[in-house]
């Protein structure tokens, strides 16, 4: 069976769990080693199941724990060429953590296939990345990401588990205390996902069998988790969609482990 179990999800810091018989992988460690440890531990997972750790990008809320855990628990990690580059250029990376570029055709790992596709976000090279398990199951992340362009969709249609950005509100982000660069920057093709973006991809991935939904990386200033339920709800809803019949849905807690999900 296929585990899967948010660590941390937003701003200050994201790091997720997904798991088998034969061991885990996370995707980003964007929290401090210590915390990673103690969240893995909280969650039931054993710390030296973790094979290798997966990078989606060089912003600080997905690697500022990665250095310190992957030196000390010899852990791999894989990530894009320019995130690569990125980490090495602006010293968050050491020459005894054992490091690898994944491409388009994956790398198998704890008996599970990974591969990336792109994200837009104003970094070096983003990615997501979609997990096939030893069981046949498909689990997609997709964070960061200003738009769902159509290499995205691709990736996620047909996955029995997505994590998809449900960033911010619209009208807390614009009317909130942000100075305006921030906001054009939050907004803009290459920023973060909104509530009614990642709603409105909803459906099609439910119709293409999708069965359980996990809203991430929330905005702690500008959403709330019951605004981004609400608005994902609703859409689904309109679609003519049941909730606990054709799909699950939940939202990736912020500073703390999620409730385990088992596939």
């Amino acid at each position: 069976m296929a585990r899967f179990c948010t660590l941390f999800s937003g701003s200050s810091g994201n790091c997720t769990y997904i798991g088998g018989a034969a061991g885990g992988i996370l995707i980003d460690a964007g929290s401090n080693a210590k915390q990673i440890r103690l969240a893995l531990e909280t969650a039931g997972i054993p710390l030296d199941s973790i094979k290798a750790i997966f990078v989606t990008h060089e912003h600080t809320d997905h690697i500022s724990g990665l250095r310190v855990f992957a030196a000390r628990e010899k852990t791999a990690v894989y990530c894009s060429a320019g995130t690569l580059s990125a980490l090495e250029d602006s010293n968050a990376w050491t020459g005894n953590v054992n490091a690898g570029v994944i491409d388009y055709g994956g790398i198998e790992t704890a008996g599970m296939l990974i591969t990336p596709f792109y994200t837009a976000h104003d970094c070096r090279q983003s990615n997501g990345y979609v997990i096939k398990t030893a069981d046949g199951r498909r689990i997609a992340v997709a964070t960061d990401l200003g738009h769902v362009g159509g290499e995205v969709r691709g990736a996620l249609r047909g996955c029995d588990l997505v994590m998809l950005e449900s960033n911010h509100d619209v009208g807390m982000l614009r009317n909130g205390g942000y100075p305006y660069h921030l906001k054009r920057r939050i907004m803009s093709s290459t920023g973060h996902l909104s509530n009614e973006a990642c709603a409105a991809e909803l459906p099609e991935l439910v119709r293409s069998g999708t069965t359980r939904i996990v809203l991430a990386h929330l905005s702690r200033e500008n959403n709330h988790p019951d605004l981004a339920l609400q608005e994902s709800r609703y859409t689904l809803q309109q679609s003519g969609m049941t909730e606990d019949i054709d799909y699950i849905i939940r939202v990736a807690p912020r500073t703390s482990p999620d409730k385990m999900m088992v596939l």
